[in-house]
Order: C-alpha cells, then sequence, then structure tokens
C-alpha cells in the first residue's frame, strides 16, 4: 500500500506533471474553487499562469499552444467557466489536440450539503455530473478526483490519455482536495502506442502493394508514373513532417498539402507543388493536382468540406491514409498506422522505381504537354515567383481588396522582413486568402474543421508563449465578425507584451462568407460603388451604409466598430498598444514598411489594424461558388 506522502498535495502533484509534459503557460479564468491550485503552482515556478479574459479565449490559447508544443492546458471553475470553454475543447476534439481541460468544483462538503439538505451554492446545478457528462462527448477521459487516495492515479490516467489519443481529458477537482497529501509520482508519464504486432504488419505490407498498383495502373501518357501525395493535417499532429521530408527527398515524389497541414514542412521545398483546396485551390495548384496528376495519395489528409469544397476524396485514382486506415481504390486496410506507413512506402517506392525516380515538375510537364495560355506559370519556380512577386509594386490609388492584401503580405514575409511570423488565419476568407502564403515549417495555424469564428485572436496568444515558436511574431488575420467574439483576447496580447500584429478584415460589417454561403450571386457585382468607401484613416463615413446594406441578408449585418481604437482601451503606461486604419494599397505599403523596421515604435506592443474592404469584394479563391450561381 502507497503511503501518502506530507510533502506532496494533490495541487503540487498536478502541478508536477503539468511541467514533465513541459508545459510552460497554463491558460484559464480564476474563481475560489481554483485559488489554491492557483497559489500552489505559482510557489512551484515551473508553469506561468496566463488569465485571460474568457474561459474561451484560454480555451484558443490552450489549443495553439498544444499544435506547436504537443499538449497544452486550460483551467476554469465550476459550470460558469467550464460551459465557456467547452467551445474550444470540442474543437480541440475534433481537430486532435492534445488539450488538458482542469475544471475546480465545489468542495466535497457542499456537495454532502446538496445531497442531504438541497442546499446549492454558487456554481452547482441539480444534476451532479452535469459538468463531467457534458465533457466526456468531447473528451478521451474524464476524471472526477473527490478522493486525494486515488488522485495521482486518475491524474496520470487522464494525461497517459491525452498523450496517447492526442485529444483533450477532463480533470474535475474538488475545492478542498487541493492541499490535501497523496502519494508522489513513481515513473514517468509516457505515451501508451498501439501495439504492432504480425497482423498489423501484414496489412501494412498489403496496403503498401496496393498502393504500387495503384500507381501502376495509372500512368500518364508517356507511359510514366505520375501521381502526387497530398499530405494532410495528421502530418502535423503525430509530428511526421520529418518522415514526409524523407519521403519527398527520397523518391522526388510531388506533393501538396491541405490548408490544415499547411505549412506542415518548408514550403520552399523541391518538390512542395502548393496548397490544395478542392474548388478554392490556386488555379494553378488544382489544374496539376487533378488534371495532371494521374493518382492522388492522401497521407494523413481529413476530407472537410472546407479543404474539398465538394470533391471526392473516393474512387480508383485515390489513395487516403487517415483516422487508423488506408483506403486504396475500393480496398481498405484498417489499423495501419501513418507514422508507419510513410517509411514503408517510402522504401517501396525507391525500389520500384529508384531514389529520386518519381522527381517531376508537373507544371513544366503539363505547361509543355497542354500547350498552356501564357499566363500559366511554365515551371514550377515559375509559379512560386508568381505568388512572391504578386504584391510586390503598388499604386497609391488603389482601394485594398482580400487578394491585394494578401499578395502584398506574401512578398513582405517572402522579400521585406527579417523578422520570424506565425500566420494565425481565422475561418472564412481569412482563411481561404491566406491560403497561398509561402511559409517556412510551423509557420502557419489555423482551425480547418471545426471553424469556431474569433479563434485566431486568443490562439495568438498561445502560439506566441509555445517554446518552439516564441521567437516568432504573431500575425493574425480574421474578419469583421469572427473579431467582434474575442476582440477582448487582444488585452492579453497587450499585458504580455505580444508583438502581434492582427489584421482585422473590415468588409462594410457583415458577415461575407455567410452570405457567400447563402446566397453568392450578392458577389455578381463587384463594382458596385457603393458600400465601404475606405476614405482615408478618419473612420468617417462607416462602411457597409447605404443602400447597400440593405441588399445584404439582414442577419449577416453587423454593428460597424472602429476596431483600431480598442488599441487605446488595452494599452497602459507600461503596456502599449497601438491602432491604424488602412484602405488603399500605399496605406499598406507603409505599414509593412514600419513592421520591418525594428526601432518604429509601432513595434512595440500589439497593432490592430482595421483593413477596410468593400462589401463585394471576396477572395479570388471563392469565384467558383459566384460562377456556379451564375451559371
Amino acid at each position: 500500500m502507497t503511503a501518502l506522502s506530507p510533502e506532496c498535495t494533490v495541487a503540487r502533484y498536478l502541478a508536477g506533471r503539468l511541467a514533465e509534459l513541459g508545459i510552460t503557460h497554463l491558460f484559464g479564468v480564476p474563481g475560489n474553487h481554483l485559488g489554491p491550485f492557483l497559489t500552489t503552482l505559482r510557489a512551484e515556478g515551473d508553469v506561468e499562469w496566463v488569465g485571460t479574459p474568457t474561459e474561451g479565449g484560454a480555451g484558443q490559447a490552450a489549443d495553439a499552444y498544444a499544435r506547436v508544443h504537443g499538449i497544452g492546458a486550460a483551467a476554469v471553475t465550476y459550470s460558469v467557466g467550464a460551459f465557456n470553454l467547452l467551445n474550444a475543447c470540442g474543437g480541440a476534439y475534433v481537430e486532435h489536440i492534445p488539450l488538458v481541460a482542469i475544471n475546480a468544483c465545489p468542495p466535497y462538503e457542499q456537495w454532502q450539503n446538496y445531497r442531504a439538505l438541497g442546499l446549492l451554492t454558487s456554481h452547482m446545478s441539480p444534476r451532479r455530473e452535469s459538468n463531467l457528462d457534458v465533457y466526456r462527448q468531447v473528451t478521451v477521459d474524464a476524471q472526477v478526483i473527490s478522493n486525494p487516495g486515488l488522485a495521482p492515479g486518475q491524474i496520470d490516467a487522464a494525461l497517459t490519455a491525452c498523450l496517447s489519443e492526442r485529444r483533450p481529458v477532463y480533470l474535475e477537482v474538488m475545492e478542498d482536495l487541493w492541499d490535501e497529501p497523496c502519494a508522489v509520482a513513481e515513473a514517468p508519464l509516457l505515451r501508451r502506442e498501439r501495439p504492432f504486432s504480425t497482423r498489423n504488419q501484414t496489412m501494412l505490407d498489403n496496403a503498401v502493394d496496393a498502393i504500387l498498383t495503384l500507381i501502376d495502373d495509372h500512368p500518364g501518357p508517356d507511359g510514366r508514373p505520375r501521381p502526387i501525395v497530398w499530405a494532410g493535417e495528421e502530418i502535423d499532429r503525430f509530428r511526421l513532417g520529418d518522415q514526409l521530408t524523407d519521403l519527398t527527398d527520397a523518391t522526388g515524389v510531388p506533393f501538396c498539402t491541405t490548408v490544415g497541414a499547411k505549412a506542415v514542412v518548408d514550403e520552399e521545398l523541391r518538390q512542395f507543388h502548393g496548397v490544395y483546396n478542392g474548388p478554392a485551390s490556386h488555379p494553378d495548384v488544382h489544374w496539376i493536382f487533378k488534371d495532371w496528376a494521374t493518382c492522388r495519395i492522401g497521407l494523413g489528409a481529413w476530407s472537410t468540406s472546407k479543404n474539398l469544397g465538394g470533391d471526392q476524396s473516393v474512387g480508383t485514382d485515390w489513395v487516403m491514409a487517415a483516422q487508423g486506415g488506408v483506403s486504396v481504390g475500393t480496398r481498405y486496410f484498417p489499423d495501419v498506422q501513418l507514422e508507419r506507413l510513410l517509411p514503408a512506402l517510402q522504401d517501396a517506392l525507391v525500389k520500384r522505381f529508384g531514389s529520386g525516380g518519381l522527381a517531376a515538375d508537373y507544371y513544366a510537364e503539363a505547361h509543355a504537354h497542354h500547350g498552356a495560355p501564357g499566363d500559366r506559370p511554365a515551371s514550377l519556380r515559375n509559379h512560386r515567383a508568381t505568388l512572391h512577386s504578386g504584391g510586390s509594386r503598388t499604386r497609391s490609388g488603389e482601394r485594398l481588396t482580400y487578394d491585394g492584401v494578401f499578395d502584398r503580405i506574401n512578398h513582405f514575409l517572402g522579400q521585406e522582413t527579417q523578422t520570424d511570423w506565425t500566420v494565425v488565419s481565422d475561418a472564412a476568407f481569412s482563411l481561404i486568402g491566406s491560403m497561398n502564403l509561402s511559409l517556412p515549417a510551423g509557420g502557419f495555424l489555423s482551425q480547418i474543421s471545426w471553424l469556431s469564428i474569433g479563434w485566431s485572436v486568443g490562439a495568438a496568444t498561445g502560439a506566441a508563449l509555445a517554446p518552439e515558436r516564441e521567437h516568432a511574431r504573431p500575425m493574425v488575420f480574421v474578419g469583421d465578425g469572427a473579431f467582434q467574439e474575442t476582440c477582448q483576447e487582444i488585452s492579453t496580447h497587450t499585458r504580455l507584451g505580444l508583438r502581434s500584429v492582427v489584421f482585422v478584415m473590415d468588409n462594410g460589417h457583415f458577415y461575407g462568407i455567410e452570405q457567400m454561403l447563402v446566397h453568392p450571386s450578392y458577389y455578381a457585382d463587384r463594382n458596385s460603388g457603393e458600400g465601404n468607401s475606405g476614405e482615408g484613416n478618419s473612420g468617417e463615413g462607416d462602411p457597409g451604409e447605404g443602400d447597400e446594406a440593405q441588399e445584404a441578408d439582414f442577419y449577416n449585418v453587423l454593428h460597424p466598430w472602429h476596431y483600431d481604437r480598442l488599441a487605446d482601451v488595452f494599452s497602459g503606461k507600461k503596456t502599449p498598444a497601438n491602432g491604424i486604419s488602412i484602405a488603399h494599397t500605399s496605406e499598406l505599403d507603409e505599414l509593412l514598411a514600419r513592421l520591418a523596421d525594428p526601432t518604429d515604435p509601432l513595434n512595440d506592443g500589439p497593432l490592430l489594424v482595421r483593413v477596410r474592404l468593400h462589401r463585394h469584394d471576396y477572395p479570388r479563391a471563392m469565384a467558383y461558388k459566384v460562377q456556379e450561381k451564375r451559371g
């Protein structure tokens, strides 16, 4: 029987385990039930508490921290805090993010009072397991800790599940247990992988053979194999970027990524052909991925509506290896682990086609074969050059557009700044617009499947504090409607002195993506003179006023804000924050020049940039939806 240690308490045990996992920051909103744990956390000194304005923002920060670092944590108080954190935990569950949700609940005595007398105290519900029940839906393990003797085992079980399943877990701890003695940790926490048996080896071998057969059955017109790899989200979640690089280097096979796996490896790698995102892809990427490649090999890619837009990722010319299995054409091989598939496939491809035997420039090949139009790039190198050069020259009288902003930012990131940046993109037009930025490995974060609007603002906090990216400045792209959901998280940026740059894409105070999804015909007239005047930086003449506001569906219209002025709200004498408003290309040029100058006071703290856009404007990647409606 393990003796309880007077030197170890439940609070110290949990704090120690979090530190063991390399967690340097715990995000959350305090409450009386959580106070004793936070006091211990500070005394231990290994994990720093980061209080955020909202529990949702804490969850977003912990989510992004975990995407970068491998695991993150958030702590809240019972019911009122836990239910606010639930959305972020749900997103982490869907997107395979290892997140530890800590919920401090009323003490054991109060629960006994309720059982005996029916007496409810603050934050309690008549349903004793209300918090536990909802978190069971979005976690791989959920524990209520009410006995200090059992606490170490419960904590270890949950954290081990978090590491092993790469998904959230839930720990509900009664307030009066924090300072109770418990056993000390006896062994380190370890990830418990699924065993690899002889049956698994046979299944893996059969899956690899089937992939080789599919490649053989789909040659190009010249008889040579013409596969393309589509690297996806699980390459990032399982930390398989190096294995992907090894595979493409050894075989030469061209590859694209999903939006969710953007920048999982350096996008300057010689075989990287772009981000494939269904009909919303860059037309050149769509051309070579769908029309030139004769078969597609998805590795860890998820078939979400956002990265396919209706495309089918099944059929005789598709391989999809994800969610623990591999589909090859019409065949399916269950229980094949991606981390074993990549090296096995690499060895098989090299054996069949030789080292570098699949190397190809599909842009050059397709151009030479089809005699493509003159505006098509003649090679992969030219395609990349067009992305970087598209925003290099501007004229001062031009109004800003979504495409103009992202083209210009791409040139800035590639040619004009010496600073490392982490691009954090919100849902909707911001995500579509940032899709073709050329970025180094680890330089992009997005929530591709859950798509909780406003996620990016809180996520930037976690991205900036994760040890692996703490050298990089966050660059956030967020729509005006999304920003209204979570704008208060800029307060955390300011308090911590994060030098984030938050571009609020103000398209005339309305939900542009919702309008596109419901009535894309609204965007048919991109030359309308109505709406966002964007004149100067004064903020006079709010965008979207007038007749055009009546044309958009009423439920998509937002109340107009002067987003840049919020910097004055959040800034303090020792915590500077700045805000500006831009509407023309010359103003963006001037801003980027200042961002490239480390001595400019604009870079002393977070910067809010209100980007004033025309209400009828939209990223060119969404043109297919407008054209479909016209057709």
